[in-house]
């Protein structure tokens, strides 16, 4: 922390004879004045975008980037699974804009504890929040901190060797069974690392720790829970497609959970992507139908069930099961789409380890308007809007980039056009 605040306290005394004696009260585009100087809060592709975005655009701008973390690049290093090394290749692109002599990297520097909002904003032309999405949704239900139930991305930060997640230690030797709350990419991910072979992941740049764990798992079973059916998985194709080759894993999807309704076809006459992946799911069933094998591990697809309690084991402080309760789609007035209802039936699912993969949460900081219901902050293609009372206004030189100005969606490539926006504005 005493690093981070010196190399911050430093770069506060190179702007100071510099900084605005007024309020900007423009766009980005607009700024005039010379030379410009930004902070941007958070290294992940959000703000390494917007960097690169300013320094072109803007001739003569200095861009300092600050992070709590001592080493940049966020979800990049820390999100994305090891064994897909051709999503960090954006790695050499964001290391070229970190070389630029305009561009400055501080890191080991907590916005809200080493340094105020307010403080930024008074030392920086324009401040730029990229620090994303770094807390989870909770499903509040009972049972939910019994251990050996983890969220998914603190699941990913540990195989992917975060700093704060180092220590999570999971339990993998004493259970065959794992059940994953969630049918998104992020919970595909996981559901991958735990199954694939391990001399694959050998090869990776997984943690050390990790793969040592990993080596010991005596996990065979891995279940994806969604709420809804294969129409609706929130999974892509090609993330679908990779773990259905998985090597020496059976494939089991219920083949009555396939059945598809009218506002079924509907949905996928709209929708290429999910016409695609409720393709490949049914493809998958029909030909791993006849395929068991005692050495096979085994991925379940398990449609129409929605979490109600989490069940502890026999020690009392550990998780034995997961509840759940049979779903049936019905068409939401206010939306048109198809949302899951409970239909009164229920079941357990035994298993020794959790993990939930139902959404990442940005936290607030002091000083900056936020939506708690929808989980970001308030703007205006980018820049940061306030409400007092019924009047709505723009915060001056302040901007927000990324998972904290759209929510936790897309693809690492969706940040550069994000950036655009908010560079642009």
């Amino acid at each position: 922390m005493a690093r981070g605040l010196r190399l911050l306290s430093r770069a506060v005394e190179r702007l100071r004879p510099l900084l605005v004696q007024g309020p900007p009260t423009r766009g980005f585009s607009a700024f005039v004045r010379e030379p410009l100087h930004v902070c941007v809060v958070g290294s992940g592709p959000a703000g390494f975008y917007t960097a690169d975005r300013m320094l072109k655009s803007h001739e003569g701008a200095q861009v300092d980037i600050i992070d709590r973390l001592p080493t940049p690049f966020g979800l990049v290093r820390s999100g994305v699974a090891p064994d897909h090394p051709e999503t960090k290749i954006v790695v050499n692109q964001f290391s070229r804009v970190a070389a630029n002599g305009s561009c400055s990297f501080f890191g080991n520097v907590t916005l809200g504890r080493d340094i105020s909002l307010s403080e930024l904003r008074k030392t920086y032309h324009v401040v730029v929040l990229a620090y994303g999405a770094e807390s989870d949704r909770s499903l509040g239900i009972p049972g939910e901190d019994l251990k050996g139930i983890h969220s998914a991305r603190e699941f990913v930060w540990w195989y992917n060797g975060h700093p704060d997640m180092c220590d999570l230690s999971p339990d993998l030797k004493n259970t065959e069974s794992a059940v994953i709350l969630g049918q998104g990419n992020v919970a595909l991910d996981v559901a991958r690392i735990l199954l694939r072979c391990k001399t694959e992941l050998a090869t990776t740049d997984i943690a050390d720790y990790a793969l040592d764990a990993l080596r010991g798992s005596t996990i065979r079973k891995v279940h994806l829970v969604g709420r809804r059916g294969p129409v609706q998985a929130a999974c892509t194709a090609k993330e679908l497609r990779e773990i259905l080759g998985l090597k020496n894993v059976r494939i089991c999807i219920n083949e009555a959970d396939l059945a598809t309704s009218p506002a079924d076809e509907e949905e996928m006459r709209n929708s290429r992507i999910q016409r695609r992946v409720y393709e490949l799911l049914s493809k998958a069933a029909s030909v791993h139908k006849d395929n068991s094998y005692s050495d096979q591990k085994e991925l379940h697809f398990v449609f129409f069930r929605r979490p109600i309690k989490f069940i502890p084991s026999e020690n009392g402080s550990t998780v034995g099961a997961v509840q759940l309760e049979k779903t049936a789609l019905k068409g939401d007035e206010v939306t048109g789409k198809q949302v899951a209802v409970g239909t009164g039936e229920f079941e357990d699912l035994k298993c020794g380890l959790v993990l939930k993969s139902i959404g990442y949460k940005s936290l607030p900081v002091q000083g900056l308007p936020f939506d708690k219901n929808r989980g970001v902050v308030p703007n205006l293609r980018g820049r940061v809007l306030s409400s007092e009372s019924e009047t709505t206004t723009v915060e001056s030189g302040l901007y927000v980039v990324g998972w904290l100005k759209r929510g936790p969606t897309g693809i690492v490539a969706t940040n550069l056009h994000c950036a655009e926006e908010t560079v642009g504005g």
